[in-house]
């Protein structure tokens, strides 16, 4: 399966790994690089230092392109010790989000590394492609974590037809349909983070997998959506505590006081005994997670199914049955 995706980035298959803060570590990210993807490495609430670790690490593990992620909003000195780093080090690509990226693209294409803008809508995608960007991810309101207002079907018909480099889609994709139906709407790839947190190579707490293969999609839940701070995951003593405090009118910055190290908290032991350790970040499509799987496992399932599904849709058009 090529598109431009694969072959910017010199992968074999159209998929990313979502990025997931305290979990995508350089192990999960060169499995899914070894097994054809495209591995990202997580930034969030690390260090240069760490980074360079991580980076350094993924390259005695595996000898495919992968990446890194940044998010923006971070002090200056440590931002700007971070893009150092990574410039440094030279991963294949760097995916940015939390911030605008448009002064720091020509930074990291003097270190030859591509840049993948994270998207919420029409109008930022169109400022980052004019400033140079080499491709973007529209992420939907059904993905896990960090979340804007419109959902994934309504970023794909507003954005693709506006912009003329390679497009993924990410939010609410888990399998091979989620890739079909991406790619017959215009993208080019997919990233996936909810996924691969059931795999065998993500380091995530077991009951964070466990609460995700068990959980209904009427689970499902947002905070802080009403302090442009959305934040999507599973239901939990820990998220209605929050949206008690939400609705009740809590200040700002206690409620991010109330999150400040709950993603570190929770990957790393779990819910806790009452629960409260913090939110189980996943996307809204987890019903057709029902067990683990290695990532190459999920990788090729993803295709296989997306490959069978391509290649009966002419025969919609034909008006013959599937």
């Amino acid at each position: 399966m090529k598109t431009r995706v694969t072959e910017q980035l010199g992968i074999q298959y159209p998929i990313l790994q979502g990025a997931m803060a305290w979990i995508s570590d350089c192990r999960l990210a060169a499995a899914v690089s070894n097994a054809g993807g495209a591995g990202i490495i997580a930034g969030g609430g690390r260090d240069s230092m760490w980074m360079r670790e991580q980076i350094r690490c993924a390259r005695e593990l595996t000898d495919q392109p992968f990446g890194v992620n940044l998010g923006l909003a971070l002090p200056i000195e440590d931002l700007n010790a971070m893009i150092d780093t990574i410039c440094e080090e030279k991963p294949a690509f760097v995916s940015v989000g939390a911030g605008n990226p448009i002064p720091y693209i020509n930074r990291f294409h003097r270190a030859g590394i591509q840049v993948i803008g994270i998207i919420p809508n029409t109008r930022i995608a169109k400022k980052v492609e004019e400033a140079g960007v080499d491709m973007i991810v529209i992420e939907g309101t059904e993905s896990g974590g960090r979340i804007g207002r419109l959902s994934t079907m309504a970023l794909l018909e507003n954005i693709i037809p506006e912009v003329d480099i390679p497009v993924l889609a990410a939010g609410g994709i888990v399998d091979g349909r989620g890739l079909a139906a991406a790619m017959i709407m215009g993208a080019e790839g997919i990233q996936m983070g909810t996924r691969f947190l059931v795999s065998e190579e993500c380091i995530v707490h077991p009951q964070y997998k466990e609460e995700i293969i068990k959980a209904s999609d009427d689970l499902s839940t947002a905070i802080g959506l009403s302090r442009n701070k959305g934040l999507r995951g599973l239901r939990s003593p820990f998220t209605e505590k929050y949206i008690q405090m939400e609705n009740e009118g809590v200040e700002t910055k206690q409620l991010s006081e109330f999150v400040s190290g709950a993603s570190k908290r929770v990957a790393e032991l779990g819910l806790g005994a009452d629960g409260m350790n913090g939110l189980i970040q996943c996307g809204q499509a987890i019903v057709q997670i029902k067990e683990m799987k290695t990532v190459k496992e999920i990788i090729e399932d993803t295709i296989q199914e997306a490959e069978m599904l391509l290649s009966n849709a002419p025969q919609l058009v034909r008006g013959e049955p599937i």
